[in-house]
């Protein structure tokens, strides 16, 4: 699986342009992930300098992006390209400007690695098991 991952406010707490303190368990999750062959890439809004610092944080902390910015390494990211397109294609992106904000990154692992729905990890840490009736659902109703 393609996975991109922003890095201010997502592995680090965001004190851009300064590097914050890494998020509890990131670094850790992310070389998991990459242990169960996903690829991952770096999908941030950093540029030049500033963005080297991030590749080479995570990169002395175990944590070496498949791409950075772009959908494969190999691809050619200028806007001169008429098929260049800045949006990333990945099956899933992990940003702190998720609707409902970053889970953490334990929740995070079990989403991907055992494909629950964040909807399924909430209602398993609040012990609540959805019941199967046979009325018609809403999309209100949970």
């Amino acid at each position: 699986m393609v996975i991109a991952v922003d890095f201010d406010g997502t592995i680090v707490e965001n004190r851009y342009p300064e590097i914050g303190e890494e998020r509890p368990f990131a670094t850790e999750t992310l070389k998991m992930l990459q242990r169960h062959h996903h690829q991952l890439i770096l999908w941030t809004c950093r540029e030049g300098k500033l963005l080297d610092e991030a590749i080479q944080w995570c990169h002395e902390r175990g944590v070496d992006f498949w791409a950075v910015n772009r959908d494969y390494p190999e691809e050619n990211g200028t806007q001169n390209n008429n098929n260049f397109s800045r949006k990333i294609k990945a099956d899933l992106f992990i940003d702190d400007r998720n609707v409902g904000g970053l889970p953490d990154w334990g929740e995070i692992y079990h989403i991907i690695v055992e494909r629950k729905s964040y909807r399924h990890i909430l209602r398993d840490q609040m012990g609540m098991y959805e019941e199967h009736h046979h009325h018609k659902k809403h999309w209100w109703n949970f």
